[in-house]
C-alpha cells in the first residue's frame, strides 16, 4: 500500500486588534468591578431610603397628633383623659399585635406583611379624619385602634427585613439608619403637626395616607426581598423560640429591658420638657417649642446613625458603646438635679442623655437581630419592639405622675433606673468579638 503524504498548510490570520498587556487587563477588571460596586452602592442607597420611610411613618402615628390634642378636646367636647386615649389606644394595639405580626412575617415574608400594613394604616387615617368631620369620638377611637394594629406591621418588621437583606457592617449601618430615621420622625412630627393645624385641627389624620402612599411605593419598587425557605408549622416555630430564650434568655431579656428603658426615659423627659416650656417664665408653645424639643432628639439621631456605621459586627466595640451610653445617661440625668432652673444647661444635659441613648439602641438592635436565624428573626425583633412600644406608652403618664410629686423625684428616679440598667448590661451582655 502506498503511504499517503500529508502536507502542512501554512495559513496566517491577521488582526487589527492590538494585544492587551497584563496591566491593561488588570485595569479593565478593576474598572468592571468598580462599575459593579457603584451599581450595587446606588441600589443599596435606594433600599436604605425605602427602609427609612417605614419607621418615619410609624412615628408620625402618635407624635404628629400631639399638638392638636387641646384643640380636639374643645371641638369634640371631650376630657383630657379621652384625648389621651387617642394616643394610648394606638400604642396599646400596636404593642399587643406586634408578636403575632412578627410570626406572620417569619412564615409568609416581610413585604407580604409591610405592604398591607401601610395600606390599612393610611385608610384608617382617612376614617379618623371623617370621624372628626362627623364629630364622632367613637369613630376616631376605632380608627386609631386599627392604625395601631397596622403599625405593628411596619417598623418592627422593617428591622427583621434589614437582617434578611444585609450582612456584616452593612447590616449594622442599615439598623443605625432605622434608629436614626425613627428619631428623625420624632423630631419632625410635632413640627409638621403644628403646621398642619394651621389648615384645620384634623388635617393630620388626612396626612397619614399621603405619607403611607410614599412609603408604600418605595417598599414595592425599591426593596427586593429574597425568596423564603419552606414555611414552618406553628408548634415547631414556638419550640425554636423557646429554645432561643432557654439558650440566650439572660442577655436577650436584658437587651429588651435596656431598649425599652431607653425610650421610656427619652419620651418621658421630652414630656417633662414640653410641659415646663409652656409654663412661666418661658411661655413657649407651638412650632418654637417643637424646635426646642428637636435639640435632644437631633443629638440622638446623629449619634444613632454614626454608631450604626461604626460598630459593623464588632462585639467589643458594641459593649464599650452600650456601657458608655448608659454612663452618659446616668451622669447627665443625675446632674440635672443641680440645674433645674438653668434652662440652657438643662437642655444641654438632656441632649447628652439622648446621645447616650443613640449609642445604646443601634448596638442592641444589631445584637438582637444577629442572635437568631432569619426564620425566627421576625418574632424576636417583634417582641423587642413590643416592649419598646410599651416603654413609649407608659413614659409620659408616669412622668406626669412623678411631676405632681416633685421635679427632683423625676430625675432621681430616671438616673437610678439608668444606673441599674448599666449594671445589668455590664454583667449580662457580653457579646463575642464578632457578632452574628
Amino acid at each position: 500500500m502506498e503511504k499517503t503524504k500529508s502536507r502542512k498548510m501554512n495559513i496566517r490570520f491577521e488582526s487589527d486588534i492590538e494585544p492587551t498587556s497584563p496591566d491593561e487587563t488588570a485595569d479593565q477588571e478593576a474598572s468592571a468591578k468598580q462599575s459593579s460596586a457603584d451599581g450595587r452602592s446606588k441600589g443599596q442607597l435606594w433600599e436604605f431610603i425605602a427602609l427609612a420611610t417605614i419607621p418615619i411613618v410609624l412615628v408620625f402615628g402618635n407624635s404628629m397628633l400631639v399638638p392638636g390634642l387641646p384643640q380636639m378636646q374643645k371641638e369634640l367636647g371631650i376630657s383630657k383623659f379621652q384625648s389621651s386615649l387617642i394616643i394610648s389606644i394606638f400604642s396599646l394595639a400596636a404593642g399587643l399585635f406586634i408578636p403575632l405580626i412578627g410570626y406572620l412575617s417569619d412564615r409568609f415574608g416581610r413585604k407580604v406583611v409591610i405592604i398591607p400594613a401601610l395600606i390599612i394604616y393610611g385608610a384608617a387615617g382617612i376614617l379618623a379624619g371623617f370621624g372628626a368631620i362627623w364629630d364622632s369620638y367613637t369613630v376616631i377611637i376605632i380608627a386609631r385602634a386599627i392604625q395601631g394594629f397596622a403599625a405593628a406591621g411596619t417598623a418592627p418588621i422593617a428591622m427583621a427585613l434589614v437582617g434578611d437583606l444585609y450582612e456584616g457592617g452593612t447590616e449594622s449601618k442599615a439598623l443605625g439608619l432605622i434608629e436614626a430615621s425613627n428619631g428623625a420622625g420624632k423630631v419632625l412630627s410635632p413640627i409638621i403637626g403644628s403646621l398642619l393645624m394651621l389648615i384645620v385641627w384634623y388635617a393630620s389624620f388626612f396626612a397619614f395616607p399621603v405619607f403611607c402612599a410614599l412609603s408604600l411605593l418605595a417598599v414595592i419598587f425599591l426593596i427586593k426581598e429574597r425568596k423564603r425557605s419552606q414555611k414552618q408549622e406553628l408548634k415547631a416555630y414556638l419550640g425554636k423560640i423557646k429554645c432561643i430564650f432557654k439558650e440566650k434568655g439572660r442577655w436577650l431579656v436584658t437587651a429588651f429591658f435596656a431598649g425599652s428603658l431607653g425610650l421610656f426615659i427619652l419620651f418621658g423627659v421630652l414630656f417633662y420638657l414640653s410641659n415646663i416650656l409652656e409654663d412661666k417664665p418661658y411661655n413657649i408653645d407651638g412650632v418654637v417649642k417643637g424646635l426646642i424639643l428637636a435639640i435632644p432628639l437631633l443629638g440622638m439621631v446623629i449619634t444613632s446613625y454614626t454608631t450604626g456605621s461604626l460598630i459593623k459586627k464588632k462585639g467589643l466595640l458594641m459593649r464599650v458603646l452600650m456601657n458608655v451610653g448608659l454612663i452618659a445617661m446616668t451622669v447627665s440625668l443625675a446632674a440635672t438635679l443641680f440645674f433645674l432652673k438653668n434652662i440652657y444647661v438643662f437642655i444641654g444635659l438632656l441632649t447628652i442623655s439622648s446621645i447616650g441613648t443613640g449609642m445604646l439602641l443601634p448596638c442592641l438592635n444589631t445584637l438582637i437581630t444577629g442572635a437568631v436565624e432569619k426564620s425566627e428573626r421576625g418574632m424576636i425583633t417583634s417582641l423587642y419592639n413590643s416592649l419598646r412600644f410599651l416603654g413609649v406608652a407608659v413614659g409620659p403618664p408616669l412622668f406626669g405622675w412623678m411631676m405632681d410629686k416633685s421635679d427632683r423625684v423625676v430625675f432621681i428616679t430616671v438616673s437610678a433606673l439608668s444606673l441599674i440598667t448599666l449594671g445589668f448590661v455590664f454583667f449580662l451582655i457580653k457579646p463575642p468579638r464578632k457578632v452574628g
